[in-house]
């Protein structure tokens, strides 16, 4: 549930020291020219909290247009958060995918000419990579933090380092295996397996079987 509430998730990894663009969240601000400064300035990317597979996600190129938008959802109750644009990813993310504490897999993700958003469901392609130390140790922690077991760890390659976007608690498997060709499915019935008798035992004890 922490995973799948944007603002919430994103308060939690921040707390837990994982990098994370800078974000701004208010419910009908009185100083929307201050919540676009707090990101640093425009570009910006407006987010709805509700949103998944890249819907409800925007780009504001200018100042106006932040405005106009913003200005858009609060009319229609809808709560946002502002981020700041980070432009040398180039409409590129990595989706690492997490299991046991443990990258099994991880592909980097490039959305269509002309689409910021790098989503597979939004027409992006996804290739496999090599993770670096510093990008496997974002997503491990960022699992870590929410308490996730198997976790899609989205992050922004930029100039100071890995900036993790969202953590995912079902991930679909079908973009990654494709890209990887590994077994990720596998990982997971691997963890299963080698937890479940200990998971057993712990539900007897509770119970006092």
């Amino acid at each position: 549930m922490r995973s799948r509430d944007k603002l919430r998730s994103l308060q939690i990894l921040a707390r837990a020291g994982v990098d994370i663009p800078r974000t701004a969240f208010a419910k009908h601000p009185r100083d929307i020219n201050h919540l676009i400064k707090q990101v640093g300035g425009t570009p910006l990317v407006i987010k709805l909290l509700e949103g998944t597979q890249g819907l409800g996600v925007v780009l504001a190129e200018t100042k106006a247009a932040a405005k106009s938008v913003m200005e858009a959802f609060y009319g229609l109750n809808a709560n946002i958060l502002v981020q700041e644009f980070i432009a040398e990813a180039k409409g590129a993310d990595i989706r690492a995918f997490v299991v046991d504490g443990q990258v099994v897999g991880a592909m980097k993700r490039q959305g269509i000419e002309g689409e910021f958003r790098s989503n597979l469901h939004r027409g992006g392609s996804g290739t496999a990579i090599k993770l670096n130390r510093n990008e496997k140790a974002a997503a491990v922690k960022a699992a870590k933090a929410l308490g996730l077991v198997v976790a899609g760890v989205d992050m922004l390659q930029s100039e100071r380092g890995p900036l993790v976007i969202e953590v995912n608690s079902s991930p679909g498997l079908e973009g990654i295996e494709n890209a990887t060709q590994k077994d990720i499915a596998g990982k997971i019935i691997e963890y299963i397996q080698d937890h479940i008798h200990t998971n057993d035992r712990k539900v007897k004890d509770k119970v006092g079987v």
